[in-house]
Formats: structure tokens, sequence, C-alpha cells
């Protein structure tokens, strides 16, 4: 039985090695972190992480060829291959913050194996990390005095929270990077055999290292772009009367464009794109690409705009001011089915709304205990409720930021019927019915469509 290690349990380490621990019997799989209370909480009922089917997942294989521990020393001289998947936030300090990827915890770990390894390895990039970091890796691993060989592969994920099982088991295409030579494409080859217990071979790509290490990036950047676009012609429908929907659709009916990712809303959050396109754009600034980085800043740049003008459309429809008046938001994950509040839109709106002086109250079926630590600032200027309709009662408007599709099941003449009237909702997802909505009394206002306003 050959042994698998990956360093670091999070969204990718967790799920990734659940699902190679099922698809691969015959290996044994340790996850492994040094954050003990992410580690007990994998080895719970509760997981540290919420993504549909993942409980019953890892149910299945924990304890027979799944293992989650906190002895990464151990784990190390035990493994053949060794996934590393840890945080690479952006930086926000000295030279390169706010661009620049923070590579201290993967060096961290590269000097881990280095030290603690007791044969030849191969050793996987899983976290998202810029270009030609597989060769810094492969000389922290080879340097001083050491007789151990270490093969670098770079093998990024390309999970979307809220689908990352259903992605794992049935994905688009897995990418593995390698060396041009005889031990690099030994290597590949290795890592091919795992995937292959249940993906088609068709569907393994494999690449050039540098090639492998920048597709990631360019795939999240061409996503959150899409987004982007599509938020910016938000902007010209409302100007103009038009439909956003109806341009999406017909936009979207051109089989050279599709339909996927061109629905508008408050912009993207997730922990992966904002991070990876200004990581993007670092790259372009030190290879002297100016005008590149710019391109790609002004996706970052469009998002964080998106979600100002809907602050802006708030404080304008109800009549200039917000001060002291009640707004529920409905959702604070940065997208349905998950937990995950990295960068969520949720954040930055909130924010503006208690600088002007709002009683802010949130609401999400999954999200709550890491809004109340993301703007514990503000203590208890914000009320957070499990109930949206505690969270509605009084409130002068509501705002949905996140898409659940609980939220299309409510009972909204109920939650119109307890509010402060006027009443306004401020669909940021352009999930609900806005007509009916309008019938039941609100003033409606979504994105990239005309309000519907019961004021005279």
């Amino acid at each position: 039985m050959k042994n698998i290690l990956c360093i670091g349990a999070g969204y990718v380490g967790g799920p990734t090695m659940a699902i190679i621990a099922l698809k691969c019997p015959t290996y044994k799989v340790n996850v492994v972190d040094i954050n003990a209370d992410r580690i007990a909480a994998w080895n719970s009922d509760e997981l540290p992480i919420y993504e549909p089917g993942l409980q019953e997942l890892v149910e299945k294989t924990r304890g027979r060829n799944l293992f989650f521990t906190t002895d990464i020393v151990q784990g190390i001289k035990e493994a053949d291959i060794i996934f590393v998947s840890v945080n690479t936030p952006t930086k926000t300090f000295g030279r390169g913050a706010g661009r620049a990827a923070d590579l201290q915890y993967w060096e961290k770990t590269a000097r881990q194996i280095k030290q603690h390894a007791n044969k030849d390895l191969i050793v996987v990039e899983k976290s998202t990390l810029p270009v030609r970091t597989a060769a810094a890796m492969e000389r922290i691993l080879h340097s001083g005095e050491n007789e151990r060989h270490f093969e670098v592969l770079s093998n990024p994920e390309f999970l979307a929270e809220g689908t990352a099982v259903n992605d794992l088991k049935k994905p688009d295409r897995v990418l593995i990077g390698g060396r041009n030579n005889e031990l690099g494409q030994a290597a590949v080859k290795e890592l091919v055999k795992i995937y292959a217990h249940w993906v088609k071979r068709d569907k393994i790509l494999t690449a050039n290292t540098w090639s492998s290490e920048l597709s990631k990036l360019v795939a999240n950047a061409f996503l959150a772009q899409r987004v982007s676009s599509i938020n910016s012609i938000s902007a010209i429908c409302e100007a103009t009367e038009a439909n956003i929907s109806e341009v999406s659709r017909a936009v979207g009916m051109d089989s050279r464009i599709g339909p996927k990712f061109l629905n508008s809303s408050v912009g993207f959050g997730g922990s992966c794109f904002k991070k990876d396109i200004l990581n993007l754009v670092y790259l372009c600034e030190r290879f002297s690409l100016p005008e590149v980085a710019a391109y790609w800043e002004q996706v970052v740049l469009m998002n964080e705009w998106q979600q100002e003008r809907f602050v802006d459309k708030i404080i304008k429809i109800m009549f200039n001011t917000v001060a002291g008046k009640k707004i529920a938001l409905f959702g604070f994950a940065f997208k349905a089915d998950t937990g995950d509040t990295r960068e969520s839109p949720a954040i930055k709106i909130s924010r503006q709304l208690l600088d002007e002086q709002v009683e802010l109250r949130i609401t999400d079926p999954r999200a709550l205990q890491q809004a109340a630590i993301d703007l514990q600032e503000f203590g208890d200027k914000v009320t957070y409720e499990t109930d949206p309709y505690a969270a509605a009662k009084n409130c002068h408007a509501l705002a949905i930021m996140t898409e659940w599709e609980c939220y299309k099941d409510l009972d909204w003449q109920r939650l119109y019927d307890s509010m402060e009237k006027p009443a306004f909702i401020f669909d940021g997802r352009n999930i609900l019915d806005h007509e009916k909505l309008y019938e039941y009394g609100f003033n409606v206002y979504p994105i990239g469509k005309p309000g519907m306003s019961r004021l005279v």
C-alpha cells in the first residue's frame, strides 16, 4: 500500500483527499494540519467546512484508509507522495503587498519536507501558486547536503465551492505539470495513475510545470472577467431601462460565448478569484507588462465598483439617508451551498452600510458564525438571526446577498407585513420573482433591471 500525505486540511486538501481515498482503496491517505481544532473537526460529525455530500464522503473512508492528524513529521516520514495544500493568501506587507502571493507557509512546508523525508519523494503543488514556484521549491528541497531526490509536480485544483464533491467526482479535466525529462515524466505517470482510478484518460491533461501553474491563474481570471463584464453591462441596463436577464440570455445563446457566469449580481467573492487575479497582475508587472497588468486589474476594480454602486443605490432610493434605519441582509456567504465568507461582497456592503449608521441584521443558513467574526469590530451594531422572519421584522429594507434556494420559498407576504413601510427590497442576486414582490407591496430594485416603485 502506497502512502499519500496531504499537508493542509482546508477547502482543497480535505475534500480532494477524501475522494482519492474513496476511489483508490489501495492507497493510505493521511491529511495533516497544524491546526488541532480543524483536525478534530475533520474527525467529528461536524466537519470544518460545509459542502453538499462531503460529510457522507468522509464517513465512507475515514478510519479505513483516510486519516486526519496533526503529526506532520510522521506523515512526511511515511509518505511516498506529498500534496502541498497550504494557504497562500495575498501579501499584506512588504514588496508586492496587495498583489503578490504570501508564500511563507509554503516555504516552511518545503523545509519541513526536506528535513524529515527519508526517501525519494514526489511533491505535488496543490495550492494556487505563482508561475515558476515549483523551481523554487526544488531549489529548497535539494539545497545543502541532501541525498534524497524530490520531483515537484503542479496539479492545480479547479473546484467550485458548493459543488466541490461533484467537481472532484466528475472533473472537466485534471491538469498535471512536470519537467520534460525522464524523472519528471515518471513522476507525472505516478500521479496520472492515481486519477485514472476514476477519471477518463482523455480528461487527464499533462503539460510542462509552468503551463500548469499559469493555467490555474488564467482559468480563474477568465471566470471572474465574465462576472465583471456582465456586471458592467448591468449598469448600462439600469441607465437605459434595458433588462440584464434578457441581454444575458441573448448573448449567452451564442455558442461562441455560452451562458455560464453571465448572471449579474453584487459581484464575485471567495478565496480564489481576487487573489489569483492580483497574483497575475503582480506577475505581469514583474515581467514589465504594464498594459496586461492594467487589463486584468480592471476586473477586480469593476467588482469593487459594483458593490459600491449597490450601496449607493440603497442610499439614494431610501431618500438619500439610511442612518438609524434597519436593513437586513439575506445571506452572507460569498455563494450558495457553502459557509465560506472569504472576500464575500456582503462584507464590504455591510461595512459601508454600518458606516452610514444603519442598524444591520444578518441572516444566513450556513455562515452566521463566520459573519460575526468578519464584522466583530462593529460589536452589537450588528444582529445575527438564524430565522429570516425574525431578521426582517420591523426592517425598512431587505437586501439579497447570497443566492440561497431557500430564500425563493419564503413567505414574502408575511415578510412584507412585518416590515416598516414603505418596505424596500434590493435583490443583489436577481433570484426572486420581482413582479410578485411588487404585488405584495414591496418597492423592488433588482440589479440591471428597472426598479418597481410604489412611491409617488
